[in-house]
Parts: structure tokens; C-alpha cells; sequence
């Protein structure tokens, strides 16, 4: 795993008891259902995780950036909370 992708799920997965592995926080984060299935991993990847690993991180798993700025949009309108991708 690189380092990078440790920091990412480090930093989504650190409060949760239910660790998603990096394929499964992509699925999350392209499909707005599991994103609500998984609302505290998807809400620290949006708003605690730099904008630019964000991007990275949608690059290494093949998330379009639309796809990735939909999400962040959708969820934010959905929890309430405001993201820097949701924009």
C-alpha cells in the first residue's frame, strides 16, 4: 500500500470500527447510496483529506472528476455539511 493511500484511509477509517479498504471507500465515493451506507468515512474523506489527495486518490482508483464533484454535491446536499469539492 502506498503511502499515500495509507494516509487517506488513516485518516477516513481512525473513528470508525468498520475499516474500508481503498477499493471500497471508491465504490463509496462513486455511488451515492453506499456513500450514505458509510456517512462518517465519506464525510472525513470529503472534508478532512486535502483537495489535491483527493484527486490523486480519485485518479489511482479511475473516479472521473465529475463523478468525484457529483458525490461531494450530492452528499453534501444530502448531510448537510459543506465540502470544498461540493462547490
Amino acid at each position: 500500500m502506498s503511502t499515500h493511500l495509507a494516509l487517506i484511509l488513516t485518516t477516513v477509517n481512525a473513528p470508525y470500527g468498520e475499516q474500508l479498504d481503498g477499493a471500497e471507500l471508491a465504490h463509496c465515493l462513486s455511488d451515492i447510496t453506499l456513500a450514505k451506507q458509510h456517512p462518517g468515512q465519506v464525510s472525513a474523506f470529503l472534508g478532512e483529506v486535502p483537495v489535491a489527495n483527493q484527486l490523486k486518490f480519485a485518479d489511482a482508483y479511475h473516479i472521473p472528476f465529475a463523478t468525484l464533484k457529483a458525490l461531494a454535491s450530492d452528499f453534501a446536499a444530502w448531510s448537510g455539511e459543506s465540502y470544498p469539492l461540493a462547490a
